[in-house]
């Protein structure tokens, strides 16, 4: 009589669905959202591809998580400087700091945010995650501008982001004050 296989030992790892995201979000720095399969992800995390899907029912919620987490990085941090802002001149610089800092000042988090936006223009569900954040970008420009004008600058934040990431030759700091100061007039 033979004895039976030995059962390989379950590894114990409570973290694994907060790696999963995190990991997600690093396929999607190096690959792209195209790039961040099941496999791709699992792989990168160094867990069974079974561990996904017993985390996450589907790619479109663990990518929805992963963008949720970016987001919840940036946000506070605009939040921060938008509170710590005493006049007009500190509002400006603390949104150019944003703008320069957290959102250029880092190739990764310059190409999740853009990852996010062209998936977002696809799939309705990375779609609320973009409304939740420029909900979130209005309520801290709401502490220093009107509602039509907060909207309007969080939309030219945007657009400069954009711009940045695909232009040869994008705006230096100045120019990024000088245009959020003719907005702000």
């Amino acid at each position: 009589m033979s004895e039976a296989p030995a059962r390989r030992a379950r590894r114990h790892d409570p973290g694994r669905r907060d790696r999963l995201v995190d990991t997600t979000l690093d396929v999607i720095a190096r690959h792209g959202v195209a790039g961040a399969t099941h496999r791709a992800i699992a792989h990168a995390a160094d867990v069974p591809l079974g561990s996904i899907t017993y985390h996450f029912a589907t790619l479109e919620e663990l990518l929805t998580a992963a963008f949720t987490r970016h987001v919840d990085t940036v946000a506070p941090r605009f939040d921060e400087r938008m509170r710590a802002a005493e006049n007009h001149d500190a509002v400006l610089d603390y949104l150019t700091d944003h703008l320069t800092g957290d959102l250029l000042g880092s190739a990764r988090d310059l190409v999740l945010t853009v990852e996010l936006y062209v998936a977002a223009a696809r799939n309705p569900a990375l779609r609320a995650v973009t409304q939740d954040w420029m909900a979130r970008s209005r309520r801290s420009l709401e502490r220093h501008f009107d509602p039509v004008t907060a909207r309007e600058l969080d939309a030219l934040v945007e657009g400069l982001v954009l711009h940045s990431a695909l232009s040869t030759d994008p705006m230096h700091r100045d120019q990024i004050r000088h245009a959020l100061a003719r907005l702000t007039r």
